[in-house]
């Protein structure tokens, strides 16, 4: 199966997407398609033995939209000056319409030219004019309407459609009476209908792609972030390229203050990136041969140059984008309630205007009355307002995602994870950094702990054992010095000895004390520290022992605040490690965690995730290594760091990219937000629809409570101004 993200032009409300949609889920090939609305785009997994992507164009040619090819990029809609003007020509020209059709109404003063009694013909020819000019403005309106009638996929434009022309070509039957001589006909013109009614919802898609734009602008920002530029060496000549124009393996120049182009390899020099767009932290990184350089990071301080790896699509940034995208194409289990109703919400309409025109035909014989509550029915119960309840609470929310740099794969994630109520934290690596560093220093001697790390640092540089990386991560990152070491010997088991400036030390653990006959007299400082799950290494200067230093797997920064915050919430929180029980649980006792399941294989971190939901708990899992991908899988929510292996975050639901778990909190707080304005957007959508079509099926006709299609078409752009505006709210609401 291949999957493909595609751009489409011409959908304007639910019923198109999901009519569009329920169109490619029936052809052959297609596995699975999904459209959105908001970011009009389109999913498809579809079977490349089968099907080949032009033919999934025509499908959607033949569903009556238009496929603008893959998609490459957030596309902001630009405000067109001659569209504005052109908004404003009409705005003007709706006015005037009103005042000549409707000012004697209001007994205001009349054009004696334009005067219906006086001069019918003046009259009747200004009003189709104007008529003419508002239905070649809402053209692709019409256009829209009729291509999805045909195509049995009826939506809004459907019913603007038949009601616009209803009203019209009635109007224009009584025009042709009244030149005949039947001037009683001049008051049963409806011109101004059909064009109040297109300039209302053309206002209203006026509002519609303004918002849509806002919430795009979040997820926007990334595919901004890479430079439209850069240089590459070429037979040392240095030669400025587009970024579409590199290629794998070409050697990118960095100058300092320069954007990093594409992902790649450091092939010379050394410098400082900052990457805090990607990763928030905000001290610049040192870079040096063979490190690794995202596109779109920053050159703080020096010349390098680097091997580009991954460019364009495989570029991070661009999968990135693309996962926000497809998460933001899936539907969450509440938002296919709206995609259900619109499907057979729009023949409905069509269906129960008939019946509402027959009705009023029979009963009061004037086609005037029933054509007014068949116009009016059609336009009030556009579901402008149902398709934009949950299409845009949830592309802002994946905004809000993206500004957290939290990547959701799936938007159904957004519903699941306010429904957690229980977590479970993988430890090395996730809980922990998943590297050892230097925890904590018992210094004896005279000597400062930064001179005294130099030289056991320097010592550890000649040996192999794990460990030394802990005192090689201090020497780099503190840009020390290394001192000279005179003489050098491995003592497998217990340590290392060296001579430093005729001194002699030896470190190593306790064992190593026996060994040489050196008096012990910190083994209480040593069980401390072996109880706060530090390895330890003793240092000895001369025969006497000068420093105890433990090293440790460090727990990540603010994972005591994350874990209080989901206790104080009644979330259970337990740590799923392979390591051993002890060390578990003096790391869980540290930061708050009560229950811990240690000495776990990897095999059985699954089990462990079937068996909590077995017991009816809904488990969010975050782990970063391939130990723990099955686990990930099968959880409720999978929850991976962005430092994670491949396996990890392509098994996850969530990948946190920053690796800062506070994100959890905040996932969960746009999770809930979200689904609350969801439920919000779905009642007022139903509500006004309840609401508005009885009363424009002329229901409240006794109470003499009556809507013209005017005001018809101003209630359907006021309800989807009140949704749009509702979800809007999620971009300032506080998480």
């Amino acid at each position: 199966m291949k999957k493909v993200i595609l751009s489409i032009d011409g959908m304007t409300c639910s019923a198109c997407s999901s009519g569009l949609e329920k169109y490619l889920n029936k052809q052959k090939g297609i596995n699975l398609a999904q459209v959105n609305l908001v970011m009009a785009t389109a999913t498809v997994e579809y079977d490349e033995k089968i099907l080949k992507l032009d033919n999934i164009e025509e499908f959607i040619k033949e569903a009556g939209f238009k496929s603008l090819g893959e998609f490459k990029e957030i596309k902001l809609e630009e405000k067109n000056k001659k569209e504005k003007i052109k908004f404003i020509i009409f705005t003007v020209l709706a006015i005037f319409l009103m005042y000549v059709s409707m000012g004697h109404m209001l007994r205001l003063p009349t054009i004696k030219i334009l005067d219906p009694h006086q001069n019918s013909l003046n009259y009747i020819i200004t009003l189709f004019v104007i008529t003419v000019s508002f239905l070649i403005y809402g053209i692709d309106i019409i256009k829209n309407g009729y291509k999805n009638l045909i195509h049995f996929t009826p939506n809004m434009d459907t019913l603007v459609l038949i009601g616009v022309i209803s009203s019209l070509f009635y109007s224009i039957y009584n025009s042709f009476m009244i030149l005949k001589g039947n001037k009683d006909l001049v008051m049963n013109l409806y011109f101004e209908s059909t064009s109040i009614v297109i300039y209302f919802v053309k206002l209203g898609r006026y509002i519609d792609n303004i918002s849509k734009n806002k919430t795009k602008e979040a997820v926007s920002k990334l595919t901004m972030i890479t430079p439209k530029s850069a240089n590459i060496k070429v037979d040392d000549d240095i030669k400025e390229v587009t970024i579409d124009e590199i290629k794998k393996s070409d050697i990118v120049v960095a100058r300092p203050g320069d954007k990093i182009a594409v992902d790649g390899k450091i092939v010379f020099g050394k410098t400082h990136i900052d990457e805090s767009f990607i990763t928030g932290e905000s001290k610049p990184v040192e870079k040096t041969v063979s490190d690794n350089v995202i596109a779109g990071s920053v050159n703080y301080d020096g010349y390098i140059e680097y091997e580009a790896q991954k460019i364009g699509k495989d570029s991070t940034i661009s999968e990135i984008v693309k996962l926000v995208v497809e998460a933001s194409n899936t539907k969450a289990p509440i938002s296919k309630v709206a995609d259900k109703v619109s499907s057979v919400f729009v023949p409905i309409v069509i269906l129960i205007a008939i019946i509402t025109f027959i009705f009023y035909f029979i009963v009061t014989k004037s086609i005037e009355t029933s054509l007014i509550r068949f116009v009016s029915t059609l336009v009030v119960a556009c579901p402008c307002s149902l398709g934009l309840a949950s299409p845009l609470a949830v592309v802002i929310a994946q905004g809000r995602c993206a500004q957290n740099k939290i990547v959701v794969k799936d938007s159904k994630i957004l519903e699941n994870v306010q429904k957690v109520n229980t977590v479970v934290f993988d430890k090395t690596g996730t809980l922990t950094y998943g590297k050892l560093k230097i925890s904590k220093i018992n210094n004896y001697s005279q000597i400062d702990d930064e001179s005294l790390l130099q030289i056991v640092g320097s010592i550890e540089s000649r040996s192999t054992h794990p460990i030394a990386k802990a005192f090689l991560d201090y020497i780099e990152q503190n840009k020390l010095s290394k001192v000279d070491i005179d003489d050098f010997e491995n003592i497998p088991g217990l340590g290392i000895r060296a001579v430093v400036k005729d001194n002699e030390f030896l470190l190593g653990n306790s064992k190593i004390l026996l060994k040489y006959n050196i008096k012990n007299d910190y083994s209480k400082d040593e069980l401390m520290l072996s109880n706060a799950s530090n390895t330890i290494v003793y240092v000895v200067k001369n025969k006497k022992v000068i420093a105890l230093i433990g090293i440790n797997d460090i727990v990540r920064d603010n994972v005591n605040q994350v874990i209080k915050t989901l206790n104080d919430r009644g979330i259970e929180t337990i740590m799923l490690t392979g390591d051993n029980e002890n060390t578990a649980k003096s790391i869980a006792k540290l930061i708050g965690i009560s229950k811990v399941i240690a000495n776990v294989l990897p095999t059985k971190k699954a089990d462990v995730i079937k068996e909590l939901k077995s017991e009816n708990k809904f488990v969010m899992m975050c782990g970063d290594g391939i130990n723990d991908s099955l686990a990930l899988t099968l959880s409720d929510v999978g929850v991976s760091v962005g430092n994670a292996t491949d396996i990890a975050m392509d098994s996850s639901d969530v990948i946190l990219i920053n690796d800062d778990l506070r994100n959890i909190i905040t996932l969960m707080n746009i999770s809930k937000k979200t689904i609350t304005n969801i439920k919000q957007n779905l009642f007022w959508a139903f509500f006004y629809n309840c609401l508005m079509i009885p009363i424009a099926m002329g229901v409240l006709a006794p109470l003499n409570i009556v809507i013209t299609p005017m005001f018809a078409s101003l209630a359907m752009v006021l309800s989807s101004l009140a949704v749009v505006l509702n979800a809007l709210r999620l971009r300032s609401i506080k998480i």
